[in-house]
């Protein structure tokens, strides 16, 4: 199972080699660039004279609802104090988005029977250097003054959300490559992140709080175009690992219900305090409680004897908070939010049914974990959901409100045809980077150095990890007998 010994030599030494360096990097460009902003700044945040409770620490990162209570009640009361009242957002922060990307991504990914130790640890790994590599992106072209990066709380929740798409790709190619390889995806990933998302939000005025565009568009074909490039066509090999066993799959379950419970939190987070918040969180409520039954009824009708499938489930289900991550800060209506998501389930179940076998048998692309159904179909529709709320926004229904969704309508520098019009072109620019990007991926992930696990042992912990007995289990034979249930 090892390999050969040129093999294992290699194995031992890249992944390594590459952390130190890449930690080294990060290191040195974080002292030379990375300072803390005005409102973590001891210094500056005193100077200014500023009230604890109204730092944006305590407005995007949970805490204990005793001391959340607190600092709401001292903020409204200085509010009222000057004759207004609003309504600050507290339930949408930094720890729900951490949460997801560490845990619910992680254990989403855990449904191989044989990869659990590399779904979960692989995860981990990625998600920590892109999250110090996004933070030094991001600040470049976001919060770069006076010739430094200034970081805070929302620093490290953009940062979560680029780790979020990175994660994404990953699932496309998850058990075919191996840590070194995924590091240097995510080295170029995160910088065509970064540029993308610079030029949707900053140049084209694109709206896209929840990343249904630079998220989930950009992560999922990134990683599909990548897994193409990256196609095995002898990954019969390993065709036995590629299923789940009862327990993967209730893990994996696990993922899903983390992931469930706090998208409302990942599509809010950015988004204005107040109202924009609020409906952003309602809107993702209600589109995930739709693309759930829709899930089960879709399920039901295409399964076998009318049983229901746990893939469908664990994925689909998940698809209502994708749809309307463009879409939710602006006024979607309940109405439109329970539509999107029943339709986005719908479209995410059969697309594990029927349209994952085709993606790899005419388009060669192995999609391991069904992104495409998930994050790819899903984030497009978002996208065109986005094009019609923006088309249809008038003064009459957002009142005051329109400058904070739409601040370039508000201020009559564009129509509501031409902000359509800009949110279509960010997705086509979206689907451009994330293509040639994917590509260049590829190519780069296929130097003939990296380490790479051969046909035979791909979906395989023990390329990689100590686990526990592996030699009983190597002592044993084959695994079990019994056919294991896919993705496709």
């Amino acid at each position: 199972m090892a390999g050969s010994p040129r093999r294992t030599a290699g194995r031992r030494l890249q992944l390594p080699l590459l952390c130190l360096l890449l930690q080294g990097a990060t290191a040195i460009l974080f002292a030379v660039f990375v300072r803390y902003s005005h409102e973590t700044d001891a210094a500056l945040w005193h100077w200014r004279n500023h009230s604890n409770a109204d730092n944006e620490f305590y407005f995007r990162y949970p805490r204990s609802t005793f001391r959340a209570h607190l600092v709401h009640s001292s903020q409204m009361w200085r509010e009222s104090q000057r004759g207004h009242v609003t309504a600050q957002g507290h339930t949408a922060g930094f720890q729900d988005v951490h949460t997801m990307i560490f845990v619910g991504f992680g254990f989403l990914m855990v449904f191989l029977q044989r990869y659990g130790f590399s779904s979960v640890g692989f995860t981990f790994l990625l998600a920590a250097f892109a999250l110090q590599w996004s933070t030094l992106v991001q600040g470049f072209f976001h919060s770069f003054h006076g010739g430094h990066i200034h970081v805070g709380v929302e620093s490290m929740i953009n940062a979560d959300f680029c780790a979020g798409a990175v994660l994404i790709s990953f699932g496309a190619i998850l058990g075919k490559t191996g840590p070194a390889q995924l590091l240097l995806m995510a080295l170029l990933e995160v910088v065509l992140f970064g540029l993308n998302e610079f030029v949707l939000l900053s140049l084209l005025g694109v709206k896209d709080a929840g990343g249904s565009m630079t998220i989930h568009t950009f992560g999922a074909y990134f990683g599909l175009v990548l897994s193409r490039v990256l196609y095995r066509p002898q990954l019969e090999k390993s065709k036995h690992r590629q299923g789940s066993v009862y327990h993967s799959d209730l893990f994996a379950m696990i993922g899903t219900i983390f992931l469930w419970i706090f998208w409302p939190s990942f599509n809010s987070a950015p988004t204005t305090l107040g109202d924009g918040q609020h409906r952003t969180a309602l809107n993702t409520y209600y589109s995930l409680t739709a693309s759930t039954l829709s899930t089960f009824a879709l399920s039901a009708l295409v399964g076998r004897d009318g049983r229901l499938d746990m893939v469908h489930v664990q994925n689909a289900a998940l698809a209502g908070g994708v749809v309307v991550g463009t879409s939710a800060e602006m006024m979607l209506t309940p109405f439109g939010a329970l539509v999107a998501g029943f339709l986005a389930g719908t479209v995410s179940t059969l697309g594990y049914k029927f349209f994952t076998p085709i993606l790899e048998s005419k388009l060669k692309v192995q999609d391991t974990c069904g992104v495409h159904n998930l994050h790819g179909m899903p984030g497009v529709l978002g996208a065109l959901l986005g094009v019609l709320v923006a088309g249809l926004a008038t003064h009459e229904a957002y009142g005051d409100g329109l400058e904070s969704v739409f601040p370039l309508l508000a201020k009559g520098q564009r129509s509501a045809t031409s902000q359509a019009m800009h949110q279509l072109f960010g997705l086509f620019v979206t689907l451009i980077f994330a293509s040639v990007g994917g590509s260049l991926g590829g190519l780069l992930l296929r130097l003939p150095f990296l380490d790479s696990p051969p046909d035979s042992q791909c979906y395989e912990d023990q390329i990689y990890w100590e686990v526990p007995g592996e030699h009983e289990d190597l002592a044993q034979g084959p695994l079990r007998a019994e056919e294991p249930e896919t993705r496709a």
